[in-house]
């Protein structure tokens, strides 16, 4: 996928991880039913899982939410049991793909060599990568966040993304799901570094992609994260579960 603006709209993400039965379908209805009676100015997608996404693509389809998969395999095809390729999630009706979480980097092991051949396989089946990068408690408190940060981005990042519609989301990892964020000034500092490796990337382009952050993005914390400096979009994990939460996130935007 071709980027085709100068400066993408915002980006806001749900990733709903491995949470959601058939019931759930419904809240994503109830999404693209509030988008209806007010448009939102940033794009909107949910990831829902593997078993959902047939579902939810077409419980969405003709609405403002586009749909996502959470994960892909570096290989199109084959003896890959219990994995989900790329043009599986295209068909599917995803358009957008999350690579690199850090619940996959650590529970899977995925090395940010890996991240970035994957981004490949999911750009040569037409998908949107929203890559991620982040980093633990540990390496944030010994002084080398940045540092981390910064390397993930450009080692996860191959250069056949060059002109290619992508996001980079930034997540803490420590404040995924522990309802902490990190401090204004925080995100304002790694946001800011991002860009400046994206810029070294991908020039012109790099200074457009948008970069979202994510780690306990809810209601009353979306509006003044999402005015910060460099921060294009947000990935959302719990909150995106419920319309009603979800809805006043994007409306954040």
């Amino acid at each position: 996928m071709t980027l085709s603006s100068p400066k993408p709209r915002p980006l806001i993400a749900g990733n709903w991880k491995m949470n959601g039965l058939a019931q759930a379908l419904d809240q994503a209805r109830a999404v693209a039913a509030g988008l209806d009676e007010k448009p939102a100015g940033a794009r909107v997608a949910i990831c829902p899982p593997a078993t959902l996404l047939d579902r939810l693509s077409q419980a969405l389809e003709g609405s403002a939410v586009l749909t996502g998969g959470q994960d892909c395999h570096v290989k199109t095809s084959g003896a890959h049991t219990g994995d989900i390729a790329a043009p599986m999630l295209v068909d599917a009706g995803a358009a957008l793909v999350i690579l690199g979480h850090s619940e996959r980097r650590d529970d899977h092991g995925e090395t940010s060599a890996l991240v970035a051949a994957k981004v490949e396989t999911a750009l040569t089946a037409g998908l949107e990568p929203i890559i991620c990068v982040g980093e633990s408690l540990q390496q944030r408190e010994a002084g080398s966040a940045l540092a981390v940060v910064t390397g993930q981005v450009r080692e996860s990042l191959p250069a056949v993304l060059a002109g290619q519609a992508f996001a980079v989301a930034y997540e803490p990892i420590w404040a995924i799901g522990t309802g902490r964020v990190a401090t204004l000034p925080d995100i304002e500092e790694m946001h800011a570094a991002i860009r400046a490796e994206l810029v070294v990337l991908f020039g012109d382009h790099g200074a457009t992609v948008p970069i979202l952050y994510g780690g306990s993005v809810k209601p009353d914390n979306a509006a003044e994260i999402l005015r910060t400096a460099e921060v294009g979009g947000a990935l959302v994990g719990g909150a995106s579960l419920k319309a009603s939460d979800f809805l006043a996130i994007i409306a954040a935007a």
